[in-house]
């Protein structure tokens, strides 16, 4: 545990949404009526950390920009909102075009779509693409066709051909743990693709849980070094609605993994809160790590998985 100085930030995880619904028009992402609820803190459900009016300001590039500067924050992984823009990714690509220093692009695009395959192609010759991000749940049989069915695998080898990022995020009631061995498979045969997967894939984490959600799944994604995980405001939201200590689990995670394997990410645009107070939560959560880690998480670890051997298309 140190006190010592802010390290190094670089944001994995923030979802760019534009003020110009002229140019970008939304197309909101309608739920399911069966859609389990919203856990609170998130945009869509008042409540939470921020009662029943919680601040969920709209991070516009320029915005975005201006926040990062005031925390220094020095770069950050523009990801896709599905449930503003579904499948255009115009915004994104736009504005880690117009800022390729800044800004790393990853889309997100339909995986059962036979012309996927080929406009990630061409994305990846044009924008600089840094990743795909595919999610979606499992099915009554327990598969998950957005993941691993021969079309979504023709994505698989794309991002192959380019060592490009995998980001994952599985939306499963009772968390993505179960979903561990088909990851373990996929990271088995596509081991230049480097996968992430979302909110530290969701652990069902239960007051006074020793492991704190981080189960025996979670433990056999250990040795898969070509599997890293985000650490985000979604997850500290859970900590606090589940009473459980933020600071001892990510203790645990990091313990697991390696802080090498574990990235910050805001959750701006999903998230509530403003990108300061995120940002601070996030510092204060870990609390119970060296130096070295912390610099690891908040910085080294992102930079490395989503810029290095990346396209990036300077402008």
């Amino acid at each position: 545990m140190s006190s010592s100085p802010r390290p190094p930030i670089y944001d994995a995880h923030a979802h760019l949404v534009a003020d110009d619904q002229t140019k970008y028009p939304r197309n909101y992402q309608k739920r399911a009526p069966n859609a389990p609820p919203r856990l609170p803190g998130v945009i869509g459900t008042p409540g939470g950390h921020h009662g029943p009016e919680p601040i969920n300001e709209v991070p516009d590039v320029s915005r975005m920009l201006q926040w990062m500067k005031e925390e220094g924050v020095d770069g950050a992984v523009a990801v896709q909102k599905r449930m503003v823009y579904k499948y255009d990714n115009s915004y994104i690509l736009d504005s880690s075009d117009a800022h390729p220093d800044t800004f790393a692009a990853v889309v997100i695009l339909d995986a059962t779509d036979p012309t996927t395959p080929e406009l990630i192609r061409t994305q990846i010759r044009d924008n600089g693409l840094s990743g795909l991000r595919l999610f979606g749940g499992r099915d009554a049989d327990g598969g998950m066709p957005w993941l691993n069915s021969p079309q979504a695998l023709k994505c698989w080898e794309v991002l192959q051909e380019h060592g490009l990022v995998m980001n994952i995020e599985v939306l499963s009631v009772g968390g993505g743990g179960p979903s561990a061995p088909a990851l373990i498979e996929l990271s088995k045969r596509y081991p230049d693709v480097r996968i992430v997967l979302d909110h530290l894939l969701e652990p069902e984490c239960e007051h006074g849980a020793a492991d704190f959600g981080l189960d025996h799944h979670f433990e056999s994604l250990v040795p898969v070094k070509n599997i890293s995980f985000k650490w985000t405001s979604i997850n500290l939201d859970i900590c606090r609605e589940s009473g459980v200590d933020d600071k001892q689990m990510l203790r645990r995670a990091v313990d697991m993994y390696g802080a090498d394997r574990i990235m910050w990410g805001s959750d701006i645009g999903t998230s509530s809160g403003t990108y300061k107070d995120m940002v601070q939560r996030a510092l204060d959560s870990a609390e119970l790590l060296t130096d070295a880690e912390k610099k690891a998480l908040f910085h080294d670890t992102g930079r490395r998985v989503f810029v290095k051997g990346g396209t990036r298309k300077k402008a």
